[in-house]
């Protein structure tokens, strides 16, 4: 991994990208944390991270000329406060393949919803947050002037359905439900011990010797008919009982069954 230090910003390649912004890529460097960003001195319009190892989207100084930002291919999991303070221009934000996984409100829903009157564009693809029920809906509902979801168009019949869903009280409770961070721990709470499944110690021995005494191909490929139809070797004869697939063992190895 490498530190993104002043040094780096100054020597990555900086050149006009073909809509005529001013652009530094600084891809594929692994990059772990996003700092020093002063050093661009606020003199680009893109800045291309992607293909790097960043975890939080943050660290950024105020630039207010930043209009793209470009962040796929990253392991982004979390977005900083007050995001929009640092970036207040900032036009097309793409998170493409990172591991974005709620629709909370803190604060990825609230950085996209106050930068909603610049937000024209925003990509989530191949984010565990895209396959949440009514996802991009949500998204079309909190940045209204939004133009482009996931590098498609948004409809006029979309933004209606949007609209017409998260509309009055069951609408706005809808919003908090998809915006409320799931939970799966909670301090304090003693979780009830699951009960254990699979074999038995017993179980697990009597396998074992029965693989260690097969004298051949034939006798070990019983053996795993035996185990995937849930049949343990030797244990109804523990029990006092005998199945037919536990004499077929046995007659196969020429043993007779004790």
């Amino acid at each position: 991994m490498v530190k993104l230090s002043a040094e780096l910003i100054e020597q990555a390649a900086q050149y006009t990208n073909p809509v005529r912004d001013r652009e530094l890529d600084l891809r594929g460097y692994k990059i772990p944390v996003l700092e020093n960003l002063g050093a661009t001195l606020d003199q680009f319009d893109t800045i291309d991270f992607s293909d790097n190892e960043v975890r939080k989207l943050d660290g950024f100084p105020l630039l207010k000329r930043l209009k793209t930002l470009l962040m796929n291919n990253n392991r982004i999991c979390r977005i900083g406060e007050n995001l929009e303070q640092s970036l207040p221009d900032l036009r097309e934000l793409v998170l493409t393949n990172n591991n974005i996984q709620e629709l909370c409100l803190t604060p990825l829903g609230h950085h996209l919803q106050t930068c909603s009157s610049v937000l024209s564009a925003c990509s989530l693809l191949k984010n565990p947050v895209t396959n949440k029920k009514h996802y991009r809906l949500y998204v079309i509902n909190k940045i209204p002037q939004i133009r482009v979801l996931d590098f498609q168009k948004v409809k006029l019949k979309e933004r209606q359905e949007a609209e017409k869903m998260f509309r009055g009280k069951r609408g706005v409770q809808l919003a908090k439900d998809m915006a409320r961070r799931t939970k799966t721990f909670t301090p304090g709470v003693v979780q009830p011990e699951k009960r254990r499944t699979g074999p038995s110690q017993a179980d697990v021995e009597a396998i074992k010797n029965a693989i260690s005494n097969a004298t051949s191909l034939a006798e070990v490929e019983r053996l795993k008919g035996m185990l995937q139809a849930g049949q343990i070797p030797g244990r109804d004869l523990r029990q006092g009982g005998f199945q037919p697939a536990v004499a077929v063992l046995c007659a196969s190895t020429n043993r007779p069954a004790q």
